[in-house]
C-alpha cells in the first residue's frame, strides 16, 4: 500500500516542466529494496538498470532501499560513471541518491516520513520537492552512502530504544507497577523517548500502534534483524565496537540473512526464532520480555 503511494506520487508529477524540476527531461527512477543483494541484481544484474554498458537515460536514480553505505557509495560510482545519452545543463553525468526513509507504515500511510539523502547536493536540491512530497522531513548527509549510514545509525538507536522500554516496562510490571502508569512517568521525565510516547510496546496502553493490533501492521522483527546485521557488520568493517548492537542482535536476530552474510556468528534467538519474525519488532515486549497486556 505505501509501496503503491509512493509511485503514484512520483508519477503525479510533470517532470518535463521547466518550473518544476528543470534538471529532469525525463522521470527520475525510485525504488524500495530490503536488501543489498536484491538492490545489486537490480543495478548490476543480467536485467539491470546498467547492463546497456556506459549510457543511461535517466539523469537521477533515488534508492530508497535500507542498505549498508559500502554498497550505496559502490552503486554510486557505478552510476556517475555512466554517461547521459541525452545532456543538458549542470548534467554532464547522471546521479544516485541514497535516500532511506524513516518513520515506519504509519508515517508512510500519513506521508509523514523522514528522507535520509546521501549524494550530490546539487542532485538533492533538485529532488528535494520529491522528497516533500512524499513526505515530511528531507535531510541532507553528505555524500554518496550517508543517507544508508544514517537509516542504519537511526534503526541502531531506536532497536536498543524499544528494548530498554520493553525492558523496564516489564520488570515494572514483577514488580507490581501497571505499564499505564510507569508510561505516564516515562512520558513525563527524563526517560521520554520515541519507544514510549509515540510507539509503546504494551498492548492496551496505547491506540493505533501494532501492539494494539497484536503486533501487526508495523516494521518486522526480521527487518529490524536485517539492519542490525547491517549496523554491525559496518561497524566491524571499520574496526568500531558496538557491544548494545551485539545484544539487540541475539534478540531479534535473523538466522537467514546471517547464513547469507557469514560475517559473525549465527546466533537463534527468541523473537525470530519462535516464529514471531513477521511481527512488529515492538513484539520483543511480550515474547523475549515476557511482558503482559495491559486489561
Amino acid at each position: 500500500m505505501a509501496m503503491t503511494r509512493f509511485r503514484a506520487l512520483v508519477s503525479s508529477f510533470n517532470f518535463k516542466s521547466p518550473l518544476i524540476f528543470p534538471p529532469f527531461q525525463s522521470s527520475p527512477i525510485r525504488r524500495f529494496s530490503s536488501s543489498q543483494f536484491e538492490v545489486l541484481d537490480v543495478y548490476n544484474g543480467p536485467n539491470g538498470l546498467l547492463k546497456g554498458g556506459n549510457f543511461l537515460r535517466p539523469r537521477l536514480l533515488i534508492d530508497s532501499s535500507t542498505i549498508d553505505p559500502q554498497t550505496s557509495r559502490k552503486i554510486s560510482a557505478s552510476v556517475s560513471n555512466c554517461t547521459l545519452k541525452d545532456k543538458k545543463d549542470l548534467w554532464e553525468n547522471p546521479f544516485m541518491l541514497d535516500a532511506p526513509v524513516s518513520g515506519g507504515v504509519l508515517a508512510a500511510e500519513a506521508g509523514t516520513l523522514t528522507f535520509m539523502v546521501g549524494g550530490s547536493e546539487y542532485a538533492y536540491l533538485a529532488a528535494k520537492p520529491i522528497f516533500l512530497a512524499m513526505g515530511k522531513n528531507t535531510i541532507y548527509c553528505g555524500g554518496a552512502g550517508n543517507g544508508s549510514a544514517a537509516k542504519l545509525c537511526n534503526n541502531l538507536a531506536m532497536a536498543v530504544s524499544m528494548l530498554g522500554v520493553s525492558e523496564a516496562l516489564s520488570l515494572g510490571q514483577s514488580l507490581g507497577i501497571t505499564a499505564s502508569t510507569l508510561t505516564k512517568i516515562f512520558n513525563s521525565s527524563s526517560a521520554r523517548c520515541w519507544s514510549s510516547d509515540a510507539y509503546n510496546p504494551v498492548p492496551g496502553v496505547m491506540e493505533g500502534v501494532p501492539s494494539s493490533r497484536n503486533y501487526g501492521g508495523g516494521f518486522a522483527a526480521k527487518l529490524m534483524a536485517k539492519d542490525l546485521n547491517l549496523a554491525a557488520a559496518s561497524a566491524k568493517d571499520i574496526g568500531r565496537e558496538c557491544p548494545l548492537t551485539s545484544k539487540a542482535q541475539e534478540i531479534c536476530s535473523d538466522q537467514p540473512f546471517l547464513s547469507r552474510v557469514k560475517t559473525f556468528p549465527i546466533r537463534y534467538t527468541k523473537l525470530c526464532e519462535d516464529g514471531h519474525e513477521s511481527e512488529d519488532f515492538s513484539g520483543v515486549f511480550r515474547h523475549y520480555y515476557s511482558g503482559k497486556d495491559e486489561v
